[in-house]
């Protein structure tokens, strides 16, 4: 069993595992932006852009009730060329739909278990993904810079 540093500690089990997931992904040469909005009323643990300008979509669950809890996750299908389930090596598996990719993770690495179906997305929609993922990324390092930035009035409506 290994300690949570300090900082750890202040993150929640689903952000742990995001941690874990995004570090993966990067070995294989994606980018990724955690707690993603792709449209008002949307929010995805994870949208990850690869090398080939693919989308993937990763829902990060730490536990059964968490996954049970959660009846929206078919609505962010449309949104990514590849969809996953992202847990830890307690989770029972077996709930999650064999028809979805399988990551499972912990907060410092993952593994791609099962490889999600793709299903491209239409050019318009993958552009808007890609302008707001690039938009979104670079308001966050703005704001990570320079925190006392102000932000910009409703600034999910600028896209």
């Amino acid at each position: 069993m290994f300690t949570l540093s300090a900082m750890d500690q202040d993150l929640q089990p689903g952000q742990l595992l995001a941690r874990g997931v995004s570090r993966h992904l990067r070995s294989h040469g994606f980018v990724s932006v955690e707690e993603f909005v792709p449209e008002r009323g949307k929010r995805v643990d994870v949208m990850a852009l690869g090398p080939k300008g693919e989308i993937w979509v990763i829902e990060c669950k730490s536990s059964r009730a968490d996954f049970q809890s959660d009846n929206k996750w078919e609505g962010y299908l449309e949104w990514c060329d590849r969809y996953f389930w992202a847990v830890d090596t307690e989770f029972p598996t077996d709930l999650l739909p064999d028809e979805t990719g399988l990551i499972i993770a912990d907060s410092y690495d993952a593994e791609i278990i099962r490889m999600g179906p793709e299903d491209k997305l239409a050019a318009a929609r993958r552009k808007k993904i890609i302008q707001k993922l690039a938009m979104d990324a670079a308001r966050r390092l703005q704001r990570y810079r320079d925190p006392k930035m102000a932000a910009l009035p409703d600034e999910a409506s600028l896209l």
